[in-house]
């Protein structure tokens, strides 16, 4: 039995190693080809010589005249706070009246709102945007906020659900004792108990809205002058997409800020997902 165990541990290692590799060599070549000029990029991709690697190329990328990586970056993290906020706004309220209401309506409304997570977003941006069109919100960052929000609110909502379900009704009736009303309890009581979850929500979702290129490329479109950080690498990198020294190294500053966050906040990730995963 132990041995069998053991076999089964090591193909999970194995695995596991082998998925790590095969995700992280793209990283690896964008990182290693980003400090090297177009001729080393052609010979050897996989490799980097550092006594000719320089930042001159992730400089010129910095001060690209045709997209600055500065703007898309306040841009895009202006976006992502907005998109969060709002989310969790809506979120939260919602999945606190469905989390303590168990009839069928209840439930009914929670699997409609779970729909939305197995429909992809690039199928319903051709009806939004006339939707955005008539409303006079086409080529605006509001229009951008809010279709974005709508996308992230089924995740938010399902997860938010579980973990209030969790937490004991006696929490409620102990502040209805005390005279709170159900917005002063779930503002005050609830949401702060939700600390992990919302640090894991608020990555995950972060995630989404910096990576995802369809929705601004759509929405705002070249004539409205807004660059994200992905519409913009596009815009700056199209009409070099041969130049590697320029292709590289803008993409790099592209990741960076959202990659550097991931690791910083991994530890947050896990213990959300573990708080939610286990009943207290």
């Amino acid at each position: 039995m132990s041995r069998t165990r053991g076999s089964a541990a090591t193909v999970r290692v194995v695995f596991v190693g082998l998925a790590s590799l095969a995700m992280l060599t793209p990283l690896y070549i964008l990182v290693v080809n980003a400090f090297k000029s177009q001729r080393e990029i052609l010979a050897n991709p996989f490799a980097i010589d550092f006594s000719t690697a320089t930042f001159r190329y992730l400089a010129d990328a910095w001060n690209n005249p045709d997209f600055s990586i500065l703007k898309g970056y306040g841009i895009t993290l202006a976006l992502v706070v907005c998109v969060n906020v709002l989310a969790i706004m809506v979120c939260a309220p919602a999945a606190y009246v469905l989390a303590r209401t168990p009839d069928l309506v209840a439930r009914l409304l929670l699997f409609f709102f779970i729909a939305g997570m197995f429909i992809p977003t690039q199928t319903v941006l051709v009806p939004v945007i006339f939707v955005l069109r008539a409303l006079g919100l086409m080529g605006t960052l509001t229009g951008l906020i809010l279709f974005m929000t709508a996308t992230t609110i089924p995740f938010t909502l399902f997860v938010f659900f579980g973990y209030i379900r969790m937490l004991p009704r006696s929490l409620d009736e102990a502040a209805a004792i005390d005279g709170a009303g159900k917005y002063y309890t779930l503002w005050r009581i609830i949401l702060p108990l939700m600390r992990p979850i919302l640090a894991t929500v608020f990555i995950l979702n972060s995630l989404s809205v910096w990576n995802d290129f369809a929705s601004p490329q759509m929405i705002l479109g070249p004539g409205s002058g807004i660059y994200t950080v992905t519409t913009g690498v596009y815009a700056a990198v199209g009409q070099y997409s041969t130049d590697y020294s320029k292709v590289f190294p803008t993409l790099l500053l592209a990741v960076i800020p959202i990659l550097v966050i991931f690791v910083v906040m991994q530890r947050h990730i896990m213990s959300g997902l573990a708080a939610g995963a286990v009943k207290g």
